[in-house]
């Protein structure tokens, strides 16, 4: 019985032990004053008078574009300048860093991190205004040929008909 009663003894000392640590050891100070994260630096476009549409309705939909835009240039081969990546980056730019993905506070990184999604554009394309490549040569043309060919496959496409070659 005193065996039993040794344990719980110390059982209760080590529990009693961990809280009175636990306790000691929180900051009242150190936790945030509210549950909402700080709003995304959003800086103006460097170039550009006007973005190529109003910013509430990039902000919900420059991903859809984006993505259009690819397809249009990637399947179809058209090429414009309305939503291009390129231009996006030739605007937004940071004067600091001359980038739009190299710091917490450039445009695209500030957004994202806020709203907590991964960007994967520049994992192929460039961050920084460029001339007429935007895109890292070695894994643009097969992230675009890999894209193509998932398109096809998806919409059971021939490859003839996605060369654009008649049979």
């Amino acid at each position: 019985m005193a065996g039993k009663i040794k344990r719980l003894l110390v059982v209760g000392a080590v529990v009693l032990t961990t809280a009175a640590l636990a306790w000691a050891g929180v900051d009242s100070t150190s936790a945030p004053k509210s549950g909402v994260a700080s709003k995304p630096v959003i800086t103006k476009a460097v170039k550009g008078e006007q973005c190529v549409e109003d910013t509430d309705f990039m902000r919900r939909n420059h991903m859809d574009l984006l993505d259009h835009h690819r397809d249009k240039t990637v399947i179809e081969g058209v090429r414009t300048k309305k939503y291009s990546l390129k231009e996006c980056i030739n605007c937004h730019a940071s004067e600091t860093t001359g980038s739009v993905a190299k710091s917490k506070d450039d445009f695209c990184v500030s957004c994202h991190s806020y709203a907590a999604v991964k960007i994967d554009c520049f994992e192929c394309h460039s961050t920084k205004p460029q001339g007429s490549m935007a895109m890292h040569p070695l894994s643009a043309e097969t992230a675009h040929y890999s894209h193509k060919l998932a398109t096809q496959a998806k919409d059971n496409i021939s490859a003839e008909a996605m060369a654009g070659v008649s049979q």
